[in-house]
């Protein structure tokens, strides 16, 4: 099993701390708004290795890390 990490898009603020400590590039900017306003992440998980970087760094506690199997979807 593989660990992939996931985002709730509705806390997300966008302020993009999880970008710059992302150490795969696995998490970018979505272009969409959620219901507060903001442009959320969005993670690609082809390229996320499930280190936990965006978890520990993330002022609103937006992500989970979770075991998958397979591709992680």
């Amino acid at each position: 099993m593989a660990k992939k990490a996931q985002v709730n898009l509705e806390k997300c603020k966008g302020c993009d701390l999880c970008i710059g400590v992302c150490p795969t590039g696995a998490i970018h900017k979505s272009g969409t708004s959620n219901k507060k306003g903001y442009n959320y992440v969005e993670i690609d998980f082809e390229k996320c290795n499930g280190c936990g970087a965006c978890y520990i760094i993330c002022p609103d506690c937006c992500f989970v890390i979770v075991e998958t199997t397979g591709s992680g979807r």
